[in-house]
């Protein structure tokens, strides 16, 4: 089997990434994944403006791995405020449990740590979403108990289908940084 590649996305890899994150949680074709959102939220998962920005931001790059040229999973790493920020993590859902999100995981950690020299990668998660959660928690991240609220009524992040949608953050010590 041929190893991951790992490369920066470019502004030609937006409808791909779209795709990709669309099927790994919204809609039918994410539910042969554990990651699904389709019982949460309905609509679109990302925002393709949202996506051609975070492409060209400064200490921002959207991370895709690449088995043979086919695009199998993406994350998007920044610098914010000091700390890595970790998110749009998808894995195509066939692929999920298969160690590529694991193998994603650990590169945007390691860009963050060496690459940016930054001590920690945050991330915000669905409060609710306890296996996602736990699938972290295995890798050292920790709830901090600080949320913050669902944009509700801003389409850019879907559709919710509830009223008790919140994010958690979660934080992992990198070991690296300058320590601030």
């Amino acid at each position: 089997m041929d190893s991951l590649h790992f490369r920066a996305a470019t502004q030609a890899d937006i409808p791909a990434l779209v795709d990709l994150v669309t099927s790994a949680y919204r809609g039918d074709s994410s539910r042969s994944g554990w990651t699904t959102e389709a019982d949460m939220l309905d609509g679109q998962r990302i925002d393709p403006v949202v996506l051609a920005a975070d492409i060209v931001r400064p200490r921002s790059v959207v991370l895709l791995a690449e088995r043979a040229g086919q695009l199998l999973a993406c994350a998007h790493v920044a610098d914010e405020d000091g700390a890595g920020y970790f998110g749009m993590f998808s894995v195509r859902p066939d692929l999920q449990g298969s160690g590529v999100g694991k193998a994603v995981l650990a590169e945007a950690e390691r860009i963050a740590r060496e690459d940016w020299q930054l001590p920690a990668m945050r991330m915000s998660v669905i409060d609710i979403r306890d296996e996602l959660i736990a699938f972290y928690q295995r890798r050292g991240y920790v709830r901090t108990g600080i949320h913050k609220p669902f944009p509700y009524g801003d389409e850019r992040y879907g559709i919710p289908l509830r009223d008790d949608l919140r994010f958690e953050v979660l934080h992992k010590d990198l070991g690296g940084g300058d320590g601030t």
